[in-house]
């Protein structure tokens, strides 16, 4: 029973068959292969434009290669202070891009305001050799805490990215998630909104190893397959890779396995709520659920071997828990049930 993380969720069946029919005969390397192919032209159908991609097998190497393009050594990306790429890719984006120095912006919720973007922005130094320069803006999405930024909240950043001269990146390693609860085209929150290049995640959403960096701009691409090699992220058997993209597309299982994953986390936001003094640190709005809950209930449930994330650090009674594709109604309800035993018991076995 581990709600850890999505990325502890098996691999649904239609990949691993997509694995294996790609294996069936030899093909071209380095994505000079029909598999590549097809992935390709489904992300074009997808997001309704003629976008250029790149394959690669880790959200780390996505987020950075895509940084890299358009941040120079001497740039500045910004991003919120609790944002992945700063937190948890242990300098993996400075180095990619030779230097790039990470800026953070404080916001509720794990968001970025227009606010905090304007001030941020009016305190650089645009021309002055002596500072780092405005280069690129990333959003999550969704965000570190699990939240979402509507259609217009991408807009307005991005029409103020876009006059300070930068470039957009969105970090999409939910964002499967978010276009499920935003019930919107790929489109309207992507390049349709103003962002110049997506890193789309698939293996929180079932992929084995995989993930796409998506150009909008396909000039911005010029340098990605240079990056890729020269970064040690390209594959020779790249239809592998391939092979889970196109599968995830196919038939839009890649929304019904994300809408299986929030449909569960709304389920257990309900179900944890029962839990007398539990309540929400943030607004569950894709597939993570961050709750408080009374002391002694994450003792019980973590001496039972139920996986959860201590949020708050350890022996934090602030959790987070994640649902996934393949979380199932009765594995909710065994948790709810155990978190309101321990909270009757306080915590006593």
């Amino acid at each position: 029973m581990n709600f850890a993380s999505d990325n502890v969720a098996p691999v649904p069946q239609e990949i691993l068959e997509a694995i294996a029919v790609a294996n069936q005969s030899s093909a071209m390397p380095y994505g000079a292969d029909d598999m590549t192919a097809l992935a390709l032209r489904r992300f074009r159908e997808l997001f309704e434009c003629d976008l250029e991609m790149i394959a690669v097998a880790t959200g780390t190497a996505a987020n950075a290669l895509a940084l890299a393009c358009i941040c120079p050594p001497w740039g500045e990306i910004y991003c919120h202070a609790d944002a992945h790429i700063t937190e948890n890719e242990c300098g993996a984006p400075e180095f990619f891009t030779n230097g790039a120095k990470l800026v953070h912006i404080q916001g509720e919720h794990g968001k970025i305001t227009p606010e905090g973007l304007s001030r941020t922005l009016a305190l650089t130094a645009p021309g002055n050799p002596q500072k780092t320069q405005p280069a690129a803006l990333s959003l999550s999405q969704a965000t570190e805490c699990g939240t979402l930024y509507q259609p217009d909240e991408i807009r307005t950043l991005t029409e103020i990215a876009h006059a300070h001269g930068l470039k957009v990146h969105m970090d999409g390693a939910r964002f499967a998630n978010a276009v499920a609860t935003l019930a919107t085209a790929p489109s309207e929150i992507t390049w349709e909104a103003g962002v110049d290049v997506l890193s789309f995640g698939a293996t929180k959403n079932g992929a084995m190893a995989a993930e796409a960096v998506l150009f909008f701009d396909p000039a911005l691409a010029s340098e990605a397959a240079f990056r890729r090699k020269r970064g040690g992220h390209l594959f020779s058997k790249m239809r592998f890779l391939s092979a889970q993209l196109a599968a995830s597309l196919a038939d839009g299982r890649w929304l019904s396995w994300a809408n299986q994953a929030n449909l569960m986390a709304e389920r257990m936001v309900s179900g944890l709520l029962r839990v007398p003094g539990t309540r929400l640190l943030y607004p569950r709005e894709a597939n993570e659920v961050f709750v408080t809950v009374p002391e002694g209930v994450a003792d019980g449930l973590e001496a039972e071997g139920i996986g959860f994330y201590r949020w708050g650090g350890a022996g934090s009674s602030d959790l987070r828990f994640v649902t996934n594709w393949g979380t199932k109604p009765e594995d909710v309800d065994y948790l709810v049930d155990r978190a309101l035993m321990h909270a009757a018991r306080g915590g006593r076995g």
